[in-house]
């Protein structure tokens, strides 16, 4: 299996609803590093995974709609706790949409998985990773 892997970052700020949250049901801020991970199994025929320079700015816009937002405001959470690990599904299904809307290209479309990976600080992360 081979992957490429492209790198953002976004700010956030939210609240979660629950005990289990404690003080983090207070709005709060997040920066998150955010990691996105194309796999497919063979090379297409110019010897790659994805275009980096594609993968990148598909990445960029995803994260871009969160970036400096507060996410209890944003009407797609309403309902749901933004954890970190929901965050990672919402970026990775966001962007296998632009996959499949053709933004990556054709030769993407062999792509097999994504994988996102949100790094909360330098000692925790959470990901979520789906087929394509």
């Amino acid at each position: 299996m081979f992957s490429v892997t492209v790198r953002d970052h976004m700010m956030i700020a939210h609240s979660f609803r629950g005990e289990v949250f404690g003080p983090a049901q207070r709005l709060h801020g997040a920066t998150y590093v955010v990691d996105a991970t194309f796999s497919r199994t063979d090379l297409d025929e110019d010897g790659l995974v994805v275009d980096i320079g594609c993968a990148q700015r598909e990445l960029a816009a995803v994260v871009g709609e969160l970036n400096y937002r507060n996410l209890d405001d944003v009407e797609v959470f309403a309902g749901q706790n933004t954890s970190t690990e929901v965050l990672a599904r919402f970026v990775a299904d966001r962007l296998a949409d632009r996959i499949e809307a053709g933004n990556f290209g054709d030769n993407a479309r062999e792509l097999s998985a994504i994988k996102v990976t949100l790094h909360e600080s330098h000692i925790a992360s959470a990901a979520y990773e789906r087929s394509l």
